[in-house]
């Protein structure tokens, strides 16, 4: 009995880790346009001459971000208004330390009527570590 329950236990972790495996879509439809999520290279290739958005806390930001940027705190109660300032028609770059704020502050970004959102996928921390420039 022992033996057939860890043999299950084996192959749900086994299922789970082929079919979980953490990627996410590289690109979400939305009512307003779609969110885009790409890589480092990608993300620097695309920013040239576009609006640029750290959500990061100001602390975050001082120890060093991506040439260009606006510092904007995710968790200021006045986020919302800050990036409904900037044109929403024009293709809008936001990126955290590791890319989890950036997911749900591009949904939210996304219902302010913004049709091009493009995140960078990892973070800073992802952008680092492919060896590209931050300003400290």
């Amino acid at each position: 009995m022992k033996k057939y329950v860890t043999l299950t236990i084996v192959l749900i972790f086994t299922v789970l880790s082929f079919s979980c495996n953490g990627k996410q879509p590289a690109k979400i439809a939305t009512s307003n346009g779609e969110i885009n999520r790409v890589t480092p290279l990608e993300f620097q290739e695309k920013l040239k001459n576009n609006t640029l958005i750290d959500i990061r806390t100001p602390r975050e930001f001082a120890q060093g971000y991506i040439e260009g940027a606006v510092n904007i705190n995710y968790y200021d109660r006045a986020f919302i208004e800050q990036i409904s300032k900037f044109d929403k028609s024009k293709p809008i770059f936001i990126y955290c330390r590791s890319g989890s704020r950036t997911s749900s502050a591009s949904k939210k970004i996304s219902n302010l009527g913004f049709t091009q959102v493009y995140e960078l996928n990892g973070g800073i921390v992802n952008w680092y570590r492919n060896k590209l420039k931050i300003v400290k």
